[in-house]
């Protein structure tokens, strides 16, 4: 019988802390060898992705960024068994041995054999036990990179460039950086004019009355700025065949401007402006409430949405249209575009982008970028070329549905349903679109 957390003793609770934190060591080890296993032996029908990380993200909880870094690690282990045997033991975290792993698969151009297994050993043995610290594991990498890397110094060299941008779970994006000294210069050149402080109106500059942004607000904004005048020019590259532009997808209702309902909702017309009737009111509250939590988990028409970045507030994207050449896309009450020739047209395009906000098939939701428009009824054999008969897929997901038993419909909501074939799901359930999956209240 398991004791209560709160009936532990404070030894018991530093001990039982102490054992499951190892057993979850053990635990990611025994993923990271699942992983591997199905990487090698499970067929990509039947993961129904073009690898495990794919599968993972869908079926679990884990963040695509996460199921990416744990396939990673499955794959590079197996040419690795001294840092293999570390992680399978549970002596050294999942972080330190990818740190490790980075840099035994991808070592100083100058180091010799002999050199990088000393180092690795090192390493490890720095990655050892509680006392493991990642800053004297990434100080050692530095040293060595320092030394042996080549002939370019660490500021000129290009190949250490990175630019990760990734959206947060709250719909933001952080963007983590490391450039050369010419790019970094570049960079800076071109953010400095945009950065400085504005005067007040009165062209004062106190603390009182100049600008009050902060510093890092003012890179912001400029940054942006940059990315306005670049997507303002002529000479850029296409992509899916239109140079990159913002596209904003809204119901048409939601643009207007409508009264502000929310202020004035339950309130009767009375003298004293009081409400009429309490128990009535507490009616039309808890129905108000059940409608706005059954939309709660809707398929992003009742807000505006960026391909990108998904949901955008209403008065954001009123604030945007104002600013932008809107392409009206008309939404039927399913939230799917009303039907607009084998060659999906850009128009088309732009309406399955509003919805299937990108590949449809479960658990995807790759880019619309890095789609095209699917024939469910192959065209060869006279499907048409329209709305009810198209689904946006990537390439991968294209394939799949072609060579294998997976089947899609649009049903009677208008929008996409997989069947898995029966060697996946014997019942052969249909699936929700990837845009639609999720939770849903009734």
């Amino acid at each position: 019988m398991t004791t209560e957390i709160w009936q532990l003793s404070e030894a018991e609770l530093l001990a039982d802390a102490a054992v499951v934190s190892h057993q979850i060591q053990l635990l990611e080890a025994r993923r990271i060898a699942l992983v591997a296993d199905i990487d090698t032996r499970v067929s990509r029908d039947k993961l129904g992705f073009p690898g495990p990380a794919g599968w993972l993200t869908s079926t679990t909880l884990l963040t695509p960024s996460k199921a990416i870094k744990i396939v990673a690690l499955a794959r590079g282990l197996k040419n690795f068994p001294d840092i293999a045997d570390a992680v399978d033991t549970g002596v050294m975290s999942v972080d330190h041995a990818a740190l490790i792993l980075t840099f035994a698969e991808t070592p100083p151009k100058n180091l010799p054999q002999e050199g990088q297994d000393i180092a690795r050993a090192a390493m490890i043995k720095a990655a050892t036990g509680p006392g493991a610290r990642t800053d004297r594991i990434r100080e050692a990498i530095t040293k060595l990179e320092d030394t042996y890397g080549g002939k370019k110094p660490p500021p000129e060299d290009t190949d250490r460039n990175e630019l990760f941008a990734s959206k947060t779970l709250n719909g933001r994006l952080a963007l983590k950086g490391d450039f050369d000294a010419i790019t970094g210069e570049k960079l800076l050149a071109a953010l400095s004019p945009l950065t400085e402080p504005q005067p007040a109106v009165d062209g004062t500059e106190t603390p009182r009355t100049g600008d009050e942004r902060s510093p890092a607000l003012r890179g912001a904004e400029a940054f942006g700025q940059i990315i306005d005048h670049y997507l303002a020019t002529k000479d850029r590259p296409t992509e899916g065949g239109e140079r990159p532009h913002l596209n904003l997808h809204i119901r048409l209702q939601d643009l207007t401007n409508l009264r502000n309902t929310a202020a004035g909702a339950g309130v009767d017309n009375n003298e004293n402006g009081s409400t009429a009737n309490e128990s009535g009111n507490e009616t039309h509250a808890a129905t108000a409430d059940r409608g706005a939590y059954r939309d709660l988990f809707g398929d992003g028409t009742t807000v505006g949405w960026l391909p990108w970045m998904g949901p955008l507030s209403r008065n954001t994207s009123r604030q945007l249209a104002c600013d932008c050449i809107l392409t009206a896309i008309v939404m039927d009450e399913n939230g799917s575009p009303i039907n607009l020739a084998r060659t999906v047209t850009a128009k088309q395009k732009r309406a399955l982008t509003a919805r299937d906000h990108g590949c449809a098939f479960p658990g995807c939701g790759k880019p619309a970028a890095w789609t095209e428009g699917h024939h469910i009824w192959h065209w060869t054999d006279g499907g048409p070329t329209d709305m009810n008969n198209l689904v946006l897929l990537c390439g991968f997901h294209q394939r799949l549905i072609h060579h294998s038993d997976w089947e899609v419909f649009i049903a009677a909501d208008n929008h996409p349903w997989f069947v898995p074939p029966a060697t996946v799901d014997p019942y052969r359930q249909p699936r929700q679109s990837h845009a639609r999956a999720g939770p849903h209240i009734a």
